[in-house]
Formats: structure tokens, sequence, C-alpha cells
């Protein structure tokens, strides 16, 4: 939306922010674990935005999203000073029962369930910086150079904090996923994909799966779906693989490993698919074939 189409007019602003609260909601959920504080930062997030000139802002939820990602990061640095956690029980139980306390509980159970109880436990173990870095470009697909201004470092200083992240959650991952499961999902992946058949992709992605390359990202099940129909003129060449001890596939080209893709799993779900296409970077993985 340009600057000249936004009118200040009150009552449209706070429908153009309800819109947007859901996604703002999920994305402070997963920064924080705790749906009464998500709550608390969605409605900072509404009134800074009060404060502000809406004519000024080209794209409201971009800006809110960074509002929100700000307002996470400050909640989690004054948790951590105070060595504080998010949910009074230290057990797995006792979490679960506290997700669903807050303001709407039918939502944040709805959430902790597409989340996880374990993703948030591991996320606990993050840096503030890390965490924010790995849940906005992960799992939101932020740019680097966004989850950058927010915490105020470079962009590849973004990337290797995501970097860091996604290591930690995935070695936790790797102690508790269930490795059989995780390549029959792979494997029927690969099978739909090469028959193009996008009922089946779908039915195997999480709804809010990302998938990221060297040149971009797509989000969403039918997105992402329709993206891996075109991948079946790979299917014979494709292996199915550890790549960098995550469950994927190792994809060949005149016996040379040309590409490689890795999967992130929620609830027997692909939830992210990392796809490497630059040829320096597929050479520093680490790639074991399986079967």
């Amino acid at each position: 939306m340009n600057k000249s189409e936004f009118p200040l007019d009150g009552e449209f602003l706070a429908r153009r922010f309800e819109s947007h609260r859901s996604h703002l909601r999920a994305v402070a959920y997963r920064m924080l674990g705790s749906g009464a504080e998500a709550d608390d930062a969605v409605q900072e997030a509404w009134f800074r935005l009060s404060r502000t000139d809406a004519r000024q802002v080209d794209n409201l939820g971009a800006w809110l999203t960074t509002v929100v990602g700000r307002v996470c990061l400050d909640m989690l640095r004054s948790r951590k000073s105070r060595a504080e956690e998010p949910w009074e029980g230290g057990t797995a139980d006792a979490r679960v029962a506290a997700v669903s306390v807050g303001a709407d509980p039918e939502q944040d159970a709805l959430l902790a369930d597409s989340v996880g109880v374990a993703l948030l436990v591991v996320l606990e173990t993050l840096t503030p910086a890390e965490r924010l870095a790995f849940v906005l470009h992960d799992l939101f697909a932020v740019s680097y150079e966004e989850v950058a201004e927010i915490v105020g470092r470079s962009p590849e200083a973004a990337r290797q904090l995501a970097s860091r992240a996604r290591r930690r959650v995935r070695g936790a991952e790797a102690h508790d996923a269930d490795r059989v499961r995780q390549r029959e999902v792979v494997d029927a992946f690969l099978a739909a994909a090469r028959e193009g058949d996008f009922d089946a992709l779908v039915d195997l992605l999480d709804p809010d799966v990302v998938a990221r390359t060297d040149v971009g990202v797509t989000t969403g099940a039918a997105a992402v779906a329709k993206g891996a129909s075109s991948f079946r003129h790979f299917g014979a060449v494709s292996r199915p693989a550890l790549v960098d001890g995550v469950t994927g596939l190792a994809v060949f080209i005149d016996g040379r490993l040309d590409r490689t893709l890795a999967f992130t799993f929620v609830r027997e779900r692909i939830a992210v698919i990392d796809i490497v296409l630059d040829a320096a970077r597929v050479a520093e993985q680490e790639v074991t074939l399986v079967g």
C-alpha cells in the first residue's frame, strides 16, 4: 500500500491491525512461548502503531512484524536478566498445561499443537537474538536484512545467529525424532513429487511450511507443493541421505552431487525444506547416503 493510500481514520486503522493480529500473535507466541506474553506484545504493537503517522508506513504487515519482533526481543532479554522462565512449571506436563492459559485458551492450544512443546522447550535454550533470528527467518521467512535491523547487527551476523539456532534445534530433534518415520515421509514426498501428486504433497507438508533455496523463499503448503511438482524430473537421480546429520535428499547429476534437500519436521509433517544449490555450499556439507 502506498503512503498516500493509507488513511488516518482510526476505525480503518484498527480494522487493518486486526487483519494482522493472528499472524502477529503466532510470531509472538513462537518467540515467547506464552499466550499471555504474546498478547502483551501484540497490544504493545497496537499502541506503537496508534502513536505513529500511518501514512509513513509502506507495508503494514512487515512494519508490525518488525515491531513485534523488537518487543519480544526486549521481553526475552528482560526475562534472561531475571533468570525467569515463561512457564511456572519445569516439567513437560506443566509446560503443556501452561500453554493453554491466556486471553484465548483455544487459540493457545492450536498454537501449541502447531509449534510443538518440544520445540518451545528447545527455543528456551537459545539466546534472545538467536531465538529471534531463528523464529523470524526460519518460521516466518523474514529476510536476514530485516532480522539484522531488529537485533542491531549485520545481515551476516543475523545469518550466523539463525544458523547456530538451527543447529541446536536440529540437534535436539535428532535425539527424539523417529528417523524411520522421517524417512517414510521423505520417501512419500519424493514419490508424490515424481508423480506430480499435488494433494499428496500437501498432506505431507505443514500448513506453514517454508522452503528455502539460495535464491528465495516459498511459504505455505499449496505454494511449496506446486513448486515440488517441478522437482519430478530430479526424482530418478535423488537418493535418501543425511545432510549435516538431518534427514534429507541428495541429488546427483552425471554422478556428481548437484544439490541437497534437508527437512525439518513438526509432528511428522515437513515444516522446513532447506535446498542448497550453490556448488561451494554443497561441497561444505556432510552428506551420507542411507538405504
